[in-house]
């Protein structure tokens, strides 16, 4: 007979649809929703089945607000996907400025990452990006 602590749980219907609700409030920049959960315990990290965090999320739809208060609560800047892409990266890639400065002003590392953010501004020919990175 197995021990039911050896088995693993199957999350039930009102978590995954809890979980569902906060990625798309990352995507769609619904920084007052994912702050109040945030503040009542939400997981500041959490990931969808792709490894995408909030806030690679809310970074690539361009939510600068909403990346500022996912690292308020302790999200990690530099968390990769099953990629290995991290938010700034993502960033960089969709030319998202405002959410570039809330990254790095949360200590996301420009050399994170495959591609690191700094091979992705390289990458699309986005010198000035460049130099910022390498200045840091």
């Amino acid at each position: 007979m197995s021990d039911s602590a050896d088995t693993p749980k199957t999350p039930d219907a009102e978590v995954i649809a809890l979980a569902g609700k906060l990625f798309d409030a990352a995507r769609q920049g619904d920084t007052a929703l994912l702050g109040a959960y945030l503040d009542a315990g939400a997981p500041a990290d959490l990931s969808n089945d792709r490894g995408d965090s909030l806030v690679m999320l809310a970074a690539y739809h361009g939510h600068a607000d909403t990346v500022r208060v996912l690292l308020a609560h302790g999200a990690d800047p530099d968390r990769v996907n099953d990629r290995g892409q991290t938010p700034l990266a993502g960033a960089v890639f969709k030319g998202e400025a405002a959410v570039i400065d809330a990254l790095l002003e949360g200590s996301a590392d420009p050399k994170a990452g495959t591609p690191t953010a700094v091979e992705t501004a390289r990458m699309f020919g986005k010198d000035d990006l460049v130099a910022r990175f390498e200045a840091r």
